[in-house]
């Protein structure tokens, strides 16, 4: 079932249809961890993805810039059907479209310094005449809030935060529209946390930047997100704009996950809403609503009938026979 998410015709950097990716065990066994996911993002925009571990956030980014191929769906960047393209063809798209990884010192190469990994890059692309190439990622550097020094530096070198910025300003050397932020920032301290979130957001600004947010924190969604979509065993359950979706949530995973995020609030009244059983195997999905088996609202009808994703309200939107 295809999930229609945007009744608005302004226009979009990506549009993703029915995407799927599946992972064969055997011939008879298939992880279907993205099963049918769709969204527009459009340009500028911040799309929070949230969701349990496992539930295909991941999966989801890396299949929409082709780390993982699609099983199948349609991935449409700008005027170009990503899934189309040949391997050459897709390089050359490439440059639009980039990733900051979860683990800042896994992502890097240890055998190499910053400046040759960037440099590397940067000739690669044929983005500036050779002779350029130091100061164009020395100015790099600078920018993500490193000095020019540490172009002669090894990734060990690093504190965390600073990897990380390394692994922004490698994100930002061909210059892309789009960037997915994959738990960029969860593998690092609070503190460094809000360091990063702040770079991103001012870069942004500056760039025009759009970025496809991958977390399972919800406190940080919320800061850097404009919309957000909730993930539940490869399908999106619910998306809205962050004030709709925090100050209402219409589904009832969406109300469990926001109950559970601690509140300083001395008068927060919200009711911990506990959800029964584990997360069913993205192996043995089950039929009908695949929340079901641990929903609170859920009924007969819920076993069979697999609900339609539908507009409750203003750019918001759910899959749920009763929320």
């Amino acid at each position: 079932m295809t999930q229609v998410l945007e009744t608005t015709n302004k226009p979009f950097l990506l549009k993703v249809e029915n995407l799927t990716k599946h992972f064969a065990i055997d011939k008879k066994q298939v992880v279907k961890a993205v099963d049918g996911v769709s969204f527009t993002l459009k340009k500028g925009e911040t799309l929070g993805i949230v969701g349990e571990s496992g539930c295909g956030k991941s999966t989801m980014g890396r299949a929409i810039l082709r780390l993982h191929e699609p099983t199948s769906g349609t991935i449409q960047f700008e005027e170009t059907d990503l899934i189309s393209l040949k391997r050459k063809e897709l390089r050359k798209r490439r440059k639009d479209l980039q990733i900051v990884f979860q683990d800042p010192y896994g992502s890097l190469n240890q055998r190499m310094t910053v400046g040759a990994m960037l440099s590397e890059i940067v000739n690669t692309h044929k983005l500036v005449p050779k002779k350029e190439t130091f100061e164009y990622v020395s100015n790099l550097l600078v920018e993500v809030g490193l000095r020019k020094e540490h172009y002669y530096r090894f990734p060990h070198e690093f504190s965390g935060g600073q990897r990380q910025r390394v692994g922004i300003a490698r994100a930002l050397c061909v210059d892309p529209k789009l960037i997915v932020c994959d738990e960029a920032v969860s593998a690092l301290d609070v503190s460094v946390q809000s360091q990063i979130l702040n770079l991103l957001q001012k870069l942004k600004r500056e760039r025009e930047l759009t970025y496809l947010f991958i977390s399972h924190d919800l406190s940080v969604v919320k800061h850097i997100s404009d919309r957000v979509a909730v993930m539940y065993l490869g399908k999106i359950v619910e998306l809205a704009d962050k004030k709709s979706l925090f100050d209402n949530p219409n589904h009832p995973y969406t109300q469990a996950l926001l109950s559970a995020v601690p509140s300083v609030e001395k008068n927060d009244k919200r009711e911990r809403v506990v959800l029964k059983g584990d997360v069913p195997s993205p192996l043995n999905i089950p039929s009908g609503c695949r929340f079901h088996s641990r929903c609170p609202l859920a009924t007969e009808k819920c076993k069979v009938e697999e609900p339609a994703f539908h507009q409750v309200s203003e750019n918001h939107f759910s899959a749920c026979h009763y929320a």
